[in-house]
Parts: structure tokens; C-alpha cells; sequence
């Protein structure tokens, strides 16, 4: 799928941003920095108590920078591979190349590297130097540092955060090993090349610090470090790919926000940690007063997760892992309120507790309740993992939120129906309001998907669970045919992100074609044109339900104004402001093409599709979708779907696949290692009433 020979996935530059902000990120799920910055993070290593809660700023060694005398006369680049998930800075003269390497190794998550390799490329003996800039300084604002004794030739130092959370709460301890780094590295003159490696290890225990390192030792010794990274990018890459045929920058787009999201995600098998969730700019960023702190929100669960679970599903685990782990913290916190059940926080961090420095949010912006239990949703639909609710506290959980929703509704005698009142929809231009429609809706899917799973597992429905589902109001103004933000919402207020319009997608709340368009339109014109970036892409997924390719895509193009060059990174705001690294906006972004361009919808019992590409994208290949334990590979033109089942793993065994097309109810048989092919048409993917393929 070439467009020219520019490759899609590598983003090369001669020079660097001038905002240090935009610089590219080398993360894996456990630690993550930009490059040439100097601190780290790690996940879940927060230090300050509650609203002052942040990520903790550890001293980075991987803040090297490559200079040689007389730099100006040398061809320097710099570049992101993302399919390797390497950075690096190239010099280059007549007589010889000088390269950087920096990596975050995706698999030994405890262990970042760099290396610098020189090699000749004329006939001198001359001894070529370079010189590595190295401004380490061992402080931390947020953890007290002390030095240990050097181990295999690394230097070693440790702290415990200085403030925890909540009075009691965590206060990891951080070791950290790296390899000391010279001012100088020289090739001498009988040499043609040589490399010099250096290694980092992280771990919240000084076992596990010194095997990492040891490890990475080892590896290095063997040669296999970063070849052991770069094939676990490469198997990243197998199992999750979207390519299309169309423009060289929707391509770039696509292999950024997949390389940026695919950093943050634990790795397949066991991490050997726990995962702590995604904030909003990711591991990159979450010091005190930037990325919201590195607090986790909705961002994670409705803008990130969907991308996550299409080709991920064990990862995707994980995310919701971070939940239940946290139950405790959201119990207290509608305790704390006056409510049954859990509340989620607006913002996490380490315990469940709301952390959000402002109150407000904190208090009203109850949506993300549901968006933590829709999350769940999608996860059972689509994997069928009883365990995760059985035995590792998914059920507790789903339990918890039904009963907050039901606390949390009071009865109209006027209306006849449950109001959920002085709530802050996902529109925060506006607050204190009654029947937020987005929320209300989430409300009754919680409690539907609660009752929805108790009858699977054979568990008796409270009759208060169907009541207030039945019962709640989701606001509709039946003379308009449009849905009202909230009570006594007037058209043309302004909107400051979307929120109406995810009604259709994620919540695909039951209206019909004529409603899903008059609220797209209503609320397209009245929504802060440079606010989040996640909004245009949800505006792009309601045209192309309707098959309005031409406005979907005028939606769309409206992000690309947050995308950021050279290395792709989105800021939250189209005018730079916001956090940086912008993960959710790369979700939001993905779902339009994930979502958008396939039509895919996870339903109870079925994935269906029903693509709708606009005119410059030719052809679009989504490689890796799980479902129900298979792997499927799409192959959508105008004229044709491919579909191929390409895993269906026997242990545990994938369940058995059929595609079924909508309008002629034709059924194909999905067998491992067979394609089928029809017209492009909709239809879905379903288990086969036959056991055997």
C-alpha cells in the first residue's frame, strides 16, 4: 500500500521541535520519558497527597545528547521508527557515521537504553571522537534520594516518595541502575566500527532493579538487546496493523497514534507488574502542572480502551484490572458523598481516591462511573471471560456501580421517572444541571449490562437494578427530534466537547437515522471549534453512520490540526494548550478509522460491520481484530470485504465463527487459514451455532 516511497510508519526530521513538549516519547507500559529530557517516570509512582498528587520526577539517565566539533558541517537527522520503537539521531560526515539509538525496551519493561555506534565509511586511521552530553543530576522533587554501592559496574540509587496519596496510602520505593556514561567515546584508528551500550534498569525493589539489569546485561553480551525490542515491536505490529491505500498523512497518522497508544500497553504474557492505567499524555509526562498531573481519567476507558481491546484483549484486561484494583477507593468515595455503591473518580491515581485539585469535577462529573463499567461491557462482549467477573473481582465491581446508580437517582412525582440532578456532563462549559442526556443514558446501560450479566451468571436481578433502568429519563425534545444536553438546555448554547453525539457511538443509544442526524447537526455548530481533540473524531463516526463520507471526513480533518510535527505528537487543543502527548485524542482519532471506516459495533452477540471509506482511501486492511479468541484479518474495498481468520488458538480454544450478511442473511463459515469474500454490504461476525469449524 505504498504511497510514493515514503514510509508511513518513520518520521524523520534535520531538526527538533523548538517546544520541548513536542519532543518524540520512548515509553513502555512501566517507565517512559521524551528524549533529551531529564526525568523519568513510572507507573504508579505518584508522590504528594490528593489533589496535589503527581507523577513522581525521577533523574534521567537516558538524557544524552551526541555532539562532535564542528557539528555545523556534519548532515544530522533525527528520527522515530515506530515500527521498531526506536529514536535516533544520526551525524554523518565524508569520513564516518555517528548514531544514537534510544529505546524503552517494549518486553523487559524494567530496562531503557541508548547506544552510540561509529562507523567509518572512507579510508582513514584517523581516531574519530565524539562527545555525550550527559546534564545528569541525581535530585528528585518528590523522592528522597540515596546512593547504594555500584553493581556489575552501575551506579545505584534509591528513594521512597516523600507524600503519599491519602494518609496511609503507598510509598513506593524507587531503585534505579544505569550504566555510568563518559564525556567522550573515541574509535580508535584500526577500528572500522564499534558500539558502546548503556542500560537503566527501574524497579520498585532492588531484587528485582539488579535482575533487570543483569539481564539486560546479558543480552547485551549476547548481542540481542535491542534486537530483542525491536521483535517485540515487530510482533506488536503483526497482531495490530491498519493500513490503508489513500494520503501519505492519514497513513502517518494512523502509525503514530497506534505507536504512541502501543508504547503505554503491558506486554503480551506476563508483565510482571501491575499496571497502573494511562493517563491523558502517558509516562511522558505528569509532573507536578503538566498532563493533569498523570492522573488517570475517561480518557483512558472510553478513548483509549476500545482501540486497545479490537486487538488487545489481555492488555485491554489489564486496564480494567487498574479498576478493581482501585474498588476500594471509588466505594469511599461515594460514602464519602452520601451514596451507595462505588463512585469513580474524575481523576486516579495509586488508590481509587478522587485526586482532582478541583472540587467540582470531583463531585458532579459522575459520568465516568459508567464509562469505567462500559469499558467492562465491551471487554465481556467481545472475549466472553467469565473469570475476570467471577473470580478476580469484576462482578464486585459491576455490582458496586449498579448500586451507585440507583443511589443516586431520586423519583419526579411530576414526570414518573428517575432524575439523576446537579451533574457536570462531558460538556464542562456547564455544570450543576439536571438530566445530563450522556449521562442519564450510561446510567441505564450500567444497570442494564449489570442485570445483563447476572441472569449469565445465574445471580438473582434486584428488581431496583430494572426499575431505574427502565425509568430514567433520557431527555428528548419530541417536537425538535433531537436530544437536549440536559433540562432546559436552549439550542445554540455553546458545547465544549463532544458529548450529545456519543450517544450514537459509544453508547449506541436506540434512535432513529432522523434523530442521529438533527443532534449531529445541532451540536456540530455550537461546539468549541478548538477544543479537545478527541471531539471531530466522534462527529466523523456519526456522518459515517449516515453514509455522509464528505462531511465525515471534513470532521476529521479538523484533528490534524492537533497533530504535531515532525514525530506526530498531539496537544489537546489545536492552539498548543492542554496536555501533550495526547493520547486520548489519538484514541478518539483511531476509533474513526477503527470504528468509523469498518462500521465495526460491539454488540451482545455479535461484531458488526458496515464500512463506509471515503473516496481517497482505496483500500483498507485492519490486521489482528480479536474476537471471541480468533484473530480476524478485514479487507475492505468499495466493491468487496475479505475476512480470514487468521488464529484460532486451541487452549484455550477460540469459539467458532460465522459472517453473517445483514440484508440476505447469507451465513459463511470462518475457518482458520480460509478467506471468504462478498460485497462490501453489512452484516456481523457471530459464534456459530456449530461447535466444530
Amino acid at each position: 500500500m505504498a504511497d510514493g516511497r515514503e514510509d508511513p510508519a518513520v518520521f524523520t526530521s534535520t531538526s527538533l521541535p523548538s517546544d520541548p513538549r513536542l519532543l518524540a516519547t520512548v515509553t513502555n507500559a512501566y517507565i517512559g520519558t521524551r528524549v533529551y529530557r531529564d526525568i523519568l517516570h513510572v507507573n504508579g509512582v505518584y508522590n504528594g497527597a490528593v489533589g496535589d498528587t503527581h507523577r513522581a520526577d525521577i533523574p534521567s539517565p537516558l538524557n544524552v545528547k551526541m555532539t562532535v566539533p564542528g557539528m555545523d558541517r556534519l548532515a544530522e537527522t533525527f528520527t522515530l521508527n515506530t515500527r521498531t520503537g526506536t529514536f535516533s539521531h544520526v551525524l554523518q560526515s565524508a569520513d564516518y557515521t555517528a548514531t544514537h539509538q534510544i529505546y524503552a525496551h517494549h518486553s523487559l519493561v524494567h530496562l531503557m537504553a541508548f547506544s552510540i555506534t561509529i562507523r567509518r565509511s572512507a579510508c582513514t586511521s584517523q581516531p574519530i571522537t565524539v562527545q555525550l552530553q550527559t546534564p545528569f543530576v541525581l535530585k528528585s522533587q518528590d523522592l528522597d534520594l540515596y546512593q547504594g554501592p555500584d553493581f556489575q559496574g552501575a551506579h545505584y540509587v534509591y528513594g521512597k516518595t516523600r507524600v503519599p496519596e491519602v494518609e496511609g496510602g503507598p510509598q513506593p520505593t524507587v531503585h534505579m541502575l544505569w550504566t555510568p556514561v563518559p564525556q567522550v567515546v573515541t574509535l580508535c584508528g584500526e577500528e572500522q566500527e564499534r558500539s558502546w551500550e548503556f542500560l537503566i534498569a527501574v524497579a520498585e525493589s532492588e531484587e528485582e532493579a539488579k535482575r533487570s539489569f543483569g539481564e539486560g546485561l546479558a543480552s547485551i553480551a549476547a548481542g540481542s538487546l535491542h534486537s530483542s525490542h525491536t521483535r517485540a515491536w515487530a510482533a506488536l505490529w503483526q497482531g495490530s496493523c491498519v493500513d490503508l491505500d489513500g494520503p501519505l498523512p492519514l497513513r502517518q497518522a494512523i502509525y503514530g497514534c497506534l505507536y504512541y497508544l502501543l508504547s503505554a500497553i503491558p506486554p503480551q504474557g506476563n508483565p510482571g507488574f501491575p499496571f497502573q492505567g494511562i493517563s491523558p499524555g502517558g509516562l511522558s509526562n505528569g509532573t507536578r502542572g503538566e498532563d493533569y498531573w498523570g492522573h488517570v481519567f475517561w480518557d483512558q476507558d472510553t478513548w483509549m480502551f476500545p482501540n486497545i481491546l479490537l486487538f488487545y484483549p489481555e492488555a485491554a484486561r489489564a486496564f480494567l484490572e487498574y479498576r478493581i484494583r482501585t474498588l476500594e477507593g471509588a466505594l469511599h468515595n461515594a460514602q464519602e458523598q452520601g451514596y451507595k455503591g462505588a463512585k469513580f473518580p474524575w481523576e486516579s491515581a495509586a488508590t481509587g481516591r478522587e485526586v482532582c485539585p478541583e472540587d467540582i469535577y470531583g463531585a458532579q462529573e459522575i459520568h465516568i462511573t459508567g464509562d469505567v463499567l462500559m469499558a467492562f461491557e465491551q471487554y465481556y462482549y467481545t472475549t466472553q471471560d467469565q473469570k475476570l467477573f467471577r473470580e478476580a473481582g469484576g462482578w464486585k465491581l459491576v455490582h458496586a456501580v449498579a448500586q451507585y446508580w440507583c443511589s443516586r437517582m431520586v423519583w419526579s412525582e411530576e414526570e414518573q421517572c428517575y432524575h439523576i440532578r446537579g451533574v457536570m456532563p462531558p460538556d464542562e462549559y456547564h455544570y450543576q444541571v439536571d438530566n445530563s442526556v450522556y449521562t442519564n443514558a450510561l446510567a441505564q446501560r450500567s444497570l442494564s449490562f449489570a442485570a445483563d450479566i447476572a441472569r449469565d451468571f445465574l445471580i438473582p436481578v434486584p428488581e431496583e437494578w430494572v426499575e431505574c433502568a427502565k425509568k430514567v429519563k433520557v431527555p428528548f425534545d419530541a417536537d425538535k427530534k433531537y436530544h437536549p444536553e440536559y433540562d432546559g438546555y436552549s439550542p445554540g448554547e455553546p458545547v465544549k466537547q463532544a458529548d450529545v453525539v456519543l450517544l450514537g457511538f459509544p453508547l449506541m443509544h436506540p434512535m432513529s437515522p432522523e434523530v442521529r442526524r438533527n443532534d449531529l447537526e445541532m451540536y456540530e455548530r455550537v461546539t468549541e471549534l478548538n477544543g479537545p481533540a478527541m471531539t471531530w473524531s466522534m462527529f466523523a463516526v456519526g456522518w459515517l453512520e449516515l453514509k455522509e463520507v464528505q462531511r465525515a471526513q471534513s470532521q476529521l480533518k479538523k484533528c490534524f490540526s492537533n497533530i504535531t510535527e515532525p514525530f506526530k505528537i498531539w496537544v489537546e487543543n489545536s492552539d498548543g494548550s492542554g496536555a501533550v502527548n495526547f493520547l486520548t485524542g489519538m484514541g478518539g482519532f483511531l476509533q474513526a478509522v477503527l470504528f468509523g471506516y469498518t462500521g465495526f459495533r460491539i454488540t451482545k452477540t455479535s461484531l458488526r460491520f458496515n464500512p463506509s471509506c471515503p473516496d481517497d482511501v482505496n483500500k483498507l486492511k485492519v490486521t489482528g481484530i480479536s474476537y471471541f479468541g480468533n484473530k480476524l484479518k478485514f479487507t475492505i474495498t468499495k466493491e468487496e470485504i475479505r475476512i480470514k481468520v487468521t488464529e484460532s488458538p486451541l487452549d484455550p480454544p477460540a469459539l467458532p465463527l460465522e459472517a453473517v450478511l445483514e440484508e440476505s442473511g447469507q451465513r459463511f463459515p470462518l475457518c482458520e487459514g480460509r478467506s471468504i469474500s462478498f460485497p462490501t454490504v453489512a452484516g456481523w461476525i457471530q459464534r456459530s451455532p456449530t461447535e466444530a469449524h
